[in-house]
């Protein structure tokens, strides 16, 4: 479980995007998130995951903004961006509050909200806070708990202890120092750790935000605020026809984490994309996109 664990926490730090701070919504000031707005028409509102900043979705913002409204979401201490009030205490439920204010402050009508990873989270949370005031929602491979991407009866408890090692050795130590840890605890990553943080991870974003994003990310167990969400969830995930990839084996752990929606989620999985869906498998996501917001 330790081993199966660690493998999840490093997979799961998104790949960071370097990008310029968002514009476009001067009226709307926040030290939790950055938004621009691009388009007129049906407002869709993309959120990024860990370590990632809106330019994550410029491909599909770009395909959209002739017929929706896109809002750009950036949550502060990502990339290149001032933590602000991120910088210390809990993330992802206040980033949440953040981004329900901006929605009534900016007059959404029951928009679509598309979250990936961690964002996938979000979107959630505010499916749930705000009932029929979202009018649908797409997860884009991420779960109400992450951990049950590996064991479907995953418990908050299994992971605390790992995940508060995780969280005080990036923030104390560094990426080295996290690296070097796996290393020591015996965790096989098949040769992929010099990827993870290398060119795939830890590379911009202030180290509180990046550390407590990466916490909740182990933690957070949203299964019980699923029967909250009236919107109807679309859930996206990359998926191998590869019995040797793990991804082969995830078609029964998504399903089994959204059981517990009001209305059963629909689920497409897009083969040969990792958990970098949008970039791993641009086209067949974009369908995706576009059969989500018929």
């Amino acid at each position: 479980m330790t081993r199966l664990i660690l493998m999840l926490a490093c997979l799961l730090a998104a790949l960071p995007v370097r990008a310029q701070s968002p514009t476009g919504a001067a009226a709307f000031r926040s030290e939790r998130i950055l938004v621009e707005t691009r388009g007129q028409g049906p407002d869709v509102v993309l959120i990024p995951g860990l370590a990632s900043t809106s330019t994550l979705w410029r491909r599909t913002a770009d395909r959209l903004a002739d017929r929706y409204r896109v809002h750009l979401v950036t949550v502060r201490g990502f990339g290149p961006t001032d933590p602000g009030a991120n910088a210390s205490g809990a993330l992802s439920g206040p980033v949440t509050v953040e981004l329900e204010r901006y929605m009534v402050q900016a007059g959404l009508e029951r928009p679509a909200l598309i979250g990936h990873s961690l964002g996938g989270q979000i979107a959630l949370r505010a499916a749930a806070d705000q009932g029929r005031r979202v009018g649908r929602v797409m997860v884009v491979d991420a779960a109400p708990f992450f951990p049950s991407l590996i064991r479907s009866d995953a418990r908050p408890g299994d992971v605390e202890s790992l995940a508060r090692i995780v969280y005080s050795t990036l923030l104390l130590l560094g990426d080295d120092a996290l690296k070097a840890q796996v290393q020591a605890l015996g965790v096989d990553l098949g040769g992929a750790s010099g990827a993870i943080f290398g060119t795939l991870g830890w590379q911009g974003g202030d180290r509180r935000v990046l550390a407590q994003g990466l916490y909740e990310v182990m933690t957070v167990d949203l299964r019980g605020r699923l029967a909250d969400v009236a919107a109807p969830v679309t859930v996206v995930y990359g998926w191998s026809a590869d019995d040797m990839n793990p991804r082969a084996q995830v078609d029964a752990l998504f399903r089994a984490g959204y059981r517990g929606l009001r209305t059963p989620a629909r689920f497409e999985r897009i083969e040969g994309a990792e958990h970098m869906v949008m970039i791993d498998r641009p086209d067949a996501f974009q369908a995706a996109v576009e059969r989500f917001l018929r």
